[in-house]
């Protein structure tokens, strides 16, 4: 004999798998199909992508926003080349804030806690910053017009776009679909994730030259 208690609970559990199946298929749905490159073939290499010399602060507004949660206010970008930055980020109205250090490859925050996930990955946060940190074999070049595209690697694929010296775009690319993408300009910088519906935006204020920075605020 089924109770009413444990019909309910199936019922509840049924639910959930419902919203879950929806969410997966939501979440397929929402990656744009990506097409093949176009233009002429690029037969030198790609341009160096580098920090600028010396120390760098930028000064920015961000924005944050998925599904279920959204936050914005001001951040400081403390960049150091040839590998290091400091990211440091006040939400509005006093409630808070945090910090990431990026150096080489290895991304942490305070006690490697989750707030990562709110952050690109490290490839994609250093597109943000305008270097191109991905290396992969068969790598394809074309031009068409003033920007240089490139097909790194396979599994996934990288997919980053120059205006001359300059990237502007790196994108993760899973089969024929677009998974994450970084695009930056001179003011604002931009990070997607289609899959989980994650937003994260940087309008840039101010650029300014600093002093080399306390070594301190690389290990806190």
């Amino acid at each position: 004999m089924v109770t009413a208690a444990a019909a309910r609970t199936g019922g509840a559990v049924r639910r959930r798998l419902i919203v879950l199946l929806a969410l997966a298929v939501a979440s397929v749905g929402c990656a744009p199909r990506t097409r093949p490159l176009t233009g002429i073939p690029f037969p030198q290499r790609l341009p160096e992508t580098t920090l600028p010399p010396g120390h760098t602060r930028l000064v920015f507004r961000w924005e944050y926003g998925d599904p279920i949660f959204s936050a914005r206010g001001e951040g400081v970008a403390r960049i150091a080349p040839p590998d290091s930055v400091r990211l440091d980020f006040f939400a509005d109205g006093n409630l808070g804030g945090g910090f990431a250090i990026l150096i080489g490859d290895r991304l942490t925050t305070p006690a490697n806690d989750e707030a990562v996930r709110y952050l690109p990955p490290v490839p994609l946060l250093w597109a943000a910053l305008g270097r191109l940190q991905v290396v992969g074999v068969d790598t394809v070049a074309l031009v068409a017009g003033d920007t240089l595209r490139a097909d790194i690697g396979r599994s996934p694929v990288w997919r980053a776009a120059f205006s001359g010296t300059s990237l502007v775009s790196l994108q993760r690319l899973d089969g024929n679909r677009l998974r994450e993408a970084v695009q930056r300009d001179s003011a604002v910088i931009s990070y997607r994730n289609f899959g989980s519906r994650r937003r994260l935006t940087l309008t840039l204020l101010r650029r300014l030259v600093d002093p080399p920075f306390d070594e301190a605020i690389w290990h806190r």
